[in-house]
């Protein structure tokens, strides 16, 4: 991968994987923006289409962007009656007060100026816009420390640290909803409230895994040890992991959920 900060190398995978999952926080994601029928709609950080598809079957005319093309060439090929384009948060290509609201579904905490990206998100929103975001709240379980163990038998911490911080630097702090509601107050909007909510995903193991090696630790290892290296440490994750835990894994999480109007 020319950038292993970017999920082009692993879109197909993300979205076989995590797509099914991340489709019922996307959908209260929605359902807290109150997001209607016949809404402008952007949904920023699309990846494959998740949000946006939720958005739409709430009748909403959904615009997804995403800086990722791999990305974005799944999510038509997956949602081919929606619309999707090539965009970063910051500086968004459109006009001010264009949409009825905005939704960033887990893309909080991977913007570099976080509060620059918000100026945009609300500045493409209409007055009384909604702008609702998801973050995870996750913390480390035993699922996460083997996988933690295992990716510093390959790099070590003072290394892998400094790549996270790069990849997701407001991982730490957006893992609290308080956070994420005073930022979005510090960015201007008004009746800003919050709710938490929890799932369980499952996953086969075999897929658990592979998921693992989709998100920033992963990417990062595989730029480390090259595809073939990579491969290798995979199929040793997996063995470690079917030692440990049932097939299938129960993962739970804890989600986030933010939503503030523009004055």
């Amino acid at each position: 991968m020319d950038d292993w900060t970017r999920y082009d190398g692993v879109a197909e995978a993300y979205h076989r994987i995590h797509a099914p999952r991340l489709a019922e926080p996307a959908r209260d994601l929605v359902k807290l923006a109150e997001i209607s029928s016949g809404e402008r709609v952007l949904d920023v950080g699309t990846g494959t289409g998740v949000a946006a598809a939720a958005a739409s079957a709430a009748g909403a005319d959904v615009l997804g962007i995403d800086e990722s093309l791999e990305m974005l060439r799944v999510a038509h090929r997956e949602n081919p009656g929606l619309a999707f384009a090539g965009a970063e948060a910051i500086d968004l290509p459109f006009a001010d007060g264009r949409f009825d609201a905005v939704v960033g579904n887990f893309v909080l905490a991977h913007f570099t100026r976080y509060q620059t990206a918000l100026h945009d998100l609300i500045r493409v929103a209409k007055p009384s816009g909604r702008i609702a975001v998801s973050a995870w709240m996750d913390t480390e379980d035993d699922l996460t420390r083997t996988w933690r163990e295992l990716i510093e038998e390959v790099v070590p911490r003072e290394i892998i640290d400094p790549a996270l911080a790069r990849a997701i630097p407001w991982r730490d702090r957006f893992r609290d909803r308080n956070a994420i509601a005073e930022a979005l107050i510090d960015a201007g909007l008004r009746h800003v409230r919050s709710e938490k909510g929890e799932y369980q995903f499952q996953y086969a193991l075999e897929d658990y895994v592979e998921g693992l090696g989709t998100w920033a630790t992963g990417r990062f290892v595989r730029s480390m040890l090259g595809d073939a290296g990579f491969s290798s440490f995979l199929e040793r994750a997996k063995r470690v992991f079917a030692d440990r835990f049932a097939d299938p894994v129960n993962d739970f999480r804890e989600v986030a959920f933010v939503v503030g109007v523009k004055p």
